[in-house]
């Protein structure tokens, strides 16, 4: 394990964040590839936790790992992080692919009208008529809208249908009913 990084418990309501890019500077510093074009979560939590990249051959450290970050922010078309564990360049660089985590309890409450990304996957997608056109299985980011993948099955095989996430088509999102209403017909 790299020194400095302390083992920590994964908390019950963590949701993975972003990516540890590659070390930025000679400082310890290092470039965060966020899951959200809106990377608030990565700004509001003090408290990362990290686990290493599947795709690592020889990761750095195992298991779940807690990093105290310093500070967070956006530079040029990235954000940038330090955190009181990683005191230089190659520090910073042994971090490399790994999974960021923070608990969902520490992201900023979303306005109206607002949602998380991870608070949509899942949901059951339904037009007015009532008609079931899939579950939420990701979200895309165009520019300037957000879209969603919504999973579905068409004769016995999965396919996928893509709906603007934008009020012209979005009727009504019900979290604590797991259900999203659109304006959509199923051969859109």
């Amino acid at each position: 394990m790299s020194a400095g990084l302390e083992p920590a418990e994964l908390p019950a309501d963590a949701v993975e964040v972003g990516r540890i890019h590659d070390a930025w500077g000679i400082k310890g510093w290092f470039k965060v590839l966020p899951h959200s074009a809106s990377p608030e979560a990565l700004f509001s939590s003090k408290r990362w936790y990290l686990q290493p990249s599947e795709r690592t051959a020889k990761p750095s450290f195992t298991g779940t790992v807690l990093l105290r970050i310093r500070e967070a922010k956006e530079h040029a078309d990235s954000i940038v992080a330090t955190a009181q564990e990683v005191d230089d360049r190659n520090a910073a660089e042994a971090l490399k692919g790994a999974r960021i985590f923070v608990p969902r309890s520490s992201f900023p409450t979303a306005g109206d009208d607002e949602y998380y990304w991870v608070d949509l996957l899942g949901l059951r997608v339904v037009n007015r008529e009532g008609l079931d056109l899939g579950e939420v299985r990701d979200l895309m980011s165009t520019g300037p809208q957000t879209v969603l993948v919504v999973g579905y099955e068409q004769d016995g095989q999965p396919a996928e249908r893509m709906i603007p996430f934008v009020s012209a088509y979005v009727d009504t999102v019900d979290l604590a009913g797991k259900r999203i209403t659109v304006d959509w017909q199923p051969d859109y």
